[in-house]
């Protein structure tokens, strides 16, 4: 059985994405971890551990809290971690497969800003939508539903901006010759050579 050659570029859009979205998701955890073992004088690891806190329990969230309070800012918990990064991962994936299906149709000097307006977007769209939301399917409540609101609206709204910036970053440097911006670009050349 042969594929489609509508389905196979479909494949490779959603394999670019989903890529580029966790790429991208590793970018704005490292901006999240950061912001929390400096200026908001949580735990490095507190981030993972509040994802985490959607499928199992707060308490890695809570110790995390009371490590740092006695100045043990890197306490780590490899369970909570780990289940934490994957579901961010899996979360970057799947908004970075939209990001790509969105990103095949801008011209390149579009694209990074879209990418920041895009991480906007998603931002919006998890703060008031995904988030309270999965709180009620999941069942942790507010620590999931309030997670913009006890992160910081600020440093949420900024990470969720990185994370679109590396999407379009990565998509302007990935763009092929033949992009829309590749046929503005040859539009504009033919134009001014006459």
């Amino acid at each position: 059985m042969s594929t489609s050659t509508t389905a196979q570029p479909v494949k490779a859009i959603m394999l670019r994405g989903g890529v580029t979205g966790m790429i991208a998701g590793v970018a704005m955890a490292m901006f999240a971890m950061v912001a929390s073992v400096t200026y908001q004088h949580h735990g490095f690891f507190t981030p993972l551990f509040h994802i985490s806190a959607l499928f199992g329990s707060p308490d890695s969230l809570m110790r995390s809290g009371m490590e740092a309070m006695a100045g043990n800012k890197f306490w780590f918990s490899a369970g909570p971690a780990v289940l934490g990064l994957m579901i961010h991962m899996m979360t970057g994936a799947m908004f970075g497969i939209g990001f790509a299906f969105l990103a095949r149709r801008l011209p390149r000097t579009l694209l990074i800003p879209a990418g920041a307006v895009y991480g906007l977007a998603v931002f919006v769209v998890s703060a008031f939508v995904g988030l309270p939301v999965a709180a009620k399917i999941t069942g942790p409540g507010d620590v999931i539903s309030d997670m913009a609101s006890m992160v910081g609206w600020a440093t949420f709204a900024v990470e969720h901006m990185m994370f679109g910036l590396v999407l379009g970053a990565i998509a302007w440097r990935t763009a092929p010759a033949d992009s829309p911006a590749a046929e503005v670009r040859g539009a504009r050349s033919a134009m001014l050579s006459r």
